[in-house]
């Protein structure tokens, strides 16, 4: 049994608290928030021991991994902390607002030999996965642009003030929602090179963005955009969708299908000429226990089997989660230049 503890019990840090006390191989052996509410229900509907000081519970719990879920501003400390102590990590996304430390976390993980992994769970969504097979297998030919789109209706109204509406405690729609489809894309095709005519709008929020838009160019001269808007009520949740052009072809994927446009027959996968879809129920792998999406526990399983099996180049690990990070910044440095 692997013995795992949690800081930061918010939407993520409850998801990530459901799953591995059902996880058969983890003992959930101590979770730790700042909220006492948080602290006391969960110390009245359930067994876990809870802390009100990560310090605490890090010294009296001998503990082979951690999960961090805090406010992104408390990543590195804490980061730094786990991995000087010898813990496999899961830092919940983005992984740092300085890609200084990113880099350094990396190369501290590396020279430590311990799993990490950011928790960018597009990555373990079926129709996403299909999407990146489907793209290696060269199914549309080079691609040479994408259109990466996330809207939905988070942020409709003035709010007031949280941590979330400060860019300098990881707030904002580039932060929250536009890391994860950066992130997608640097999946789907690589990681790009540069960003330009950047453009961060604030509608409803004060302080923060609440729509991103900016264009990614590669070094192979692929091009891509992202266009993200959390303030589009249009949408009755955050949806995600990415559309690629190929050489010989064109594939559509979201959280629910893959729509591949070929310009001919493929015999291999059974496609013909013109629009093929595989859906979701197609796509996703079995998971044990549901909590929002299969995606959610998917990431979850494969950072405890990491740990087992000693695989250091995780799927989102430090490493490729400090790439999204170094873009997600080159963004936020270029829409301040226009």
């Amino acid at each position: 049994m692997i013995n795992a503890g949690i800081i930061g019990l918010g939407k993520m840090g409850l998801s990530h608290c459901a799953i591995l006390n059902a996880h058969p191989e983890v003992n959930l052996v101590g979770v730790c928030d700042t909220s006492k509410f948080n602290r006391f229900l969960l110390g009245k509907y359930s067994q876990l021991e809870c802390f009100d000081d990560h310090n605490k519970m890090l010294k009296e719990k001998q503990l082979d991994c951690l999960f961090i879920a805090t406010p992104t501003r408390f990543h590195a400390d804490m980061a730094t902390q786990g991995l000087e102590l010898g813990l496999h990590l899961f830092v919940e996304k983005p992984f740092c607002l300085d890609p200084a430390d990113s880099v350094r976390l990396t190369k501290l993980a590396t020279d430590k030999g311990l799993v990490t992994q950011v928790g960018y769970h597009n990555r373990f969504v079926g129709s996403f996965c299909e999407a990146k097979r489907l793209l290696d297998e060269n199914i549309i030919g080079e691609v040479h642009h994408y259109l990466a789109e996330a809207y939905g209706p988070v942020v409709l109204k003035e709010k007031g003030g949280t941590w979330r509406s400060s860019s300098t405690e990881g707030g904002g729609c580039l932060y929250d929602y536009a890391s994860h489809i950066v992130n997608l894309t640097e999946f789907l095709v690589g990681p790009a090179n540069k960003a330009s005519g950047s453009v961060l709008q604030s509608i409803f929020s004060k302080g923060v963005d609440d729509a991103v838009y900016s264009t990614l160019t590669y070094k192979d001269s692929k091009s891509g955009q992202i266009s993200v808007n959390w303030s589009d009520e249009t949408y009755r949740k955050m949806t995600t969708q990415v559309t690629l052009f190929g050489k010989k072809g064109k594939l559509f994927v979201d959280q629910s299908e893959v729509r591949i446009y070929l310009q001919q027959d493929n015999e291999k996968y059974n496609f013909e000429k013109g629009w093929n879809t595989r859906y979701i129920t197609d796509t996703t792998e079995k998971v044990d226990f549901f909590l929002r999406g299969e995606e959610y526990s998917a990431q979850v399983d494969n950072f405890i089997q990491a740990i087992k099996e000693g695989r250091t180049d995780n799927i989102n690990s430090f490493s490729s989660a400090a790439t999204t990070d170094a873009m997600v910044a080159q963004i936020r440095s270029n829409s301040q230049e226009q």
